[in-house]
């Protein structure tokens, strides 16, 4: 996201253009580009320490299942909104982080295990507000993205928390 963020910057091309434009196949490449694009340094901002947080916490304590759960959440999130998004170019990485945090949330609430529901509090706690953004307060804001993050994230967790070997890491 800093690198192509960067580059924008020193090449004064906007790769926003990659982002994920809904039911176009020109939109297409935005399922893949649109988690690294931000349309300005105060939305790179927003979604870095989200991210950060949210993906080593992941990491941390799913090691054997947290790919997968990334990789849900970046790409099934991007395929969503461009199936079901408005006719607007959709960038940045808070599909992803919402993905990751309702993955953090749910994955306790379906694990039941004391570990696993610490966890989805700690998130609850930092992170419950971002309930909000899947509704559609702001017309520049990708509430899909939000949205469909948040769907992905809930449908993991409930997949994979079936598994019995999917227990958090244990310190």
């Amino acid at each position: 996201m800093w690198l192509v963020f960067a580059a924008q910057i020193y090449t004064g091309f906007d790769f926003g253009r990659f982002g994920i434009y809904p039911r176009q196949l020109s939109g297409l490449v935005g399922v893949f580009a649109a988690p690294l694009l931000h349309g300005s340094f105060q939305h790179l901002m927003s979604n870095t320490l989200p991210l950060l947080i949210l993906g080593v916490t992941v990491y941390f304590f799913y090691p054997t299942i947290a790919s997968r759960v990334f990789f849900y959440s970046y790409f099934f999130t991007n395929v969503l909104v461009w199936a079901f998004g408005r006719p607007y170019l959709h960038i940045g990485a808070s599909g992803l982080i919402y993905g990751l945090a309702a993955f953090l949330i749910f994955f306790g609430l379906f694990k039941r295990n004391f570990k696993s529901v610490l966890i989805s509090l700690v998130i609850v706690l930092g992170y419950g507000g971002m309930i909000y953004g899947i509704l559609p307060y702001n017309e520049r804001v990708s509430w899909e993205s939000h949205l469909m993050g948040a769907i992905v994230g809930f449908v993991a967790a409930f997949t994979l928390s079936r598994n019995k070997k999917n227990q958090p890491r244990q310190s």
